[in-house]
């Protein structure tokens, strides 16, 4: 039976020099680091990510007592650092595990770590800048130069087309026209337009590319705005690294009657595609109501950005023990 880590052990010293660095960019900034739960009562209900339940058995004196309390494995510290906002933290940060189920190849494992920071008072003009400064504090050894592309101008520089105004038809079209596969024609608009963006669209950006001001209806827990245009599009933000998606951020949504409506929607979508639903998060909802300040946040994938430091091309490379291997 394999017991021996993924990563060798040079790569592992690599990657706690990395967190200290971290560690230090933030210290400097004047950012509290914090330690949320990994296990909570709620899940998280984005159609595209699938939480890991657990069973966590309280005893007791007698059997009686015994209860079985049903939690998950939290995908991001996302709901609690929120939490924290609410209740007055000031400008926070935390490098947590995380966990999705499914998610398991040569840049996904079931169990990864984050790092997530949230700033008060930040525009995501100034979060992207920050984003930035860090990555390069970090890649020593490469000089990036930063594109910001709004995600239209990715499409119409890629393939010619306007995501936000092309009509269904077209976005169909032009996906079965660059990508071999075969779909139900009545798939969602943003299935077909995640498509083009993975297939087509990532593989072409500049070396070093935030995209910004998504479709309005891929928002997830952003607020949403009009761009130049008059285009309903999303505050939020992707970072990609030769091709590589590294990080997501957003202009964090503060209503709480949205966020609840947000909730009963991708409830909605995930019944459609057959997964179960997800109660939708009473604490978050409350830290909301009580008035969460306006803020911009970010979550970066720790083993990510140590396969762009180290040159890997697989997350096994950079961490202790993988999927296979725990």
């Amino acid at each position: 039976m394999p017991w021996q880590p993924s990563a060798d052990i040079g790569q592992l010293k690599q990657r706690a020099k990395v967190i200290r660095q971290i560690r230090a960019f933030f210290e400097a900034r004047h950012l509290l680091e914090v330690d949320t739960p990994v296990m909570s009562h709620y899940g998280v209900s984005d159609p595209h990510i699938d939480s890991i339940p657990v069973a966590f058995t309280q005893g007791g004196a007698s059997k009686n007592a015994d209860m079985a309390t049903h939690m998950n494995l939290m995908s991001s510290p996302e709901y609690a650092m929120k939490r924290l906002l609410a209740a007055g933290s000031g400008d926070i940060y935390q490098i947590a595990k995380a966990f999705r189920n499914g998610e398991v190849g040569h840049r996904h494992n079931p169990e990864f770590t984050l790092l997530e920071w949230y700033r008060l008072n930040f525009d995501l003009k100034a979060l992207m800048q920050e984003v930035a400064c860090l990555v390069d504090s970090l890649l020593i050894n490469e000089t990036l130069e930063w594109h910001f592309w709004t995600y239209r101008r990715a499409f119409e520089e890629v393939l010619g087309i306007d995501p936000l105004t092309a009509k269904n038809d077209v976005i169909r079209s032009t996906a079965l026209a660059h990508v071999d596969i075969q779909m139900d024609p009545s798939t969602p608009r943003d299935t077909w337009l995640d498509l083009l963006m993975s297939h087509c669209i990532e593989p072409k950006l500049p070396k070093a590319c935030f995209i910004f001001d998504y479709p309005a209806s891929q928002a997830a827990l952003a607020q949403t705005g009009i761009d130049e245009l008059g285009n309903a599009v999303a505050r939020r933000f992707e970072v990609y690294i030769h091709g590589i998606e590294l990080a997501n951020g957003y202009q964090e949504l503060t209503d709480a009657k949205e966020q609840k409506r947000r909730f009963e929607v991708d409830n909605t979508i995930r019944a459609t595609m057959g997964k179960a639903t997800m109660a939708g998060d009473i604490r978050l909802i409350s830290a909301l109501k009580a008035g969460l300040p306006e803020c911009c946040g970010v979550a970066l994938g720790i083993e990510r950005l140590l396969m762009l430091v180290l040159g890997e091309r697989d997350i096994a490379k950079v961490m202790a023990f993988n999927h296979h291997l725990a």
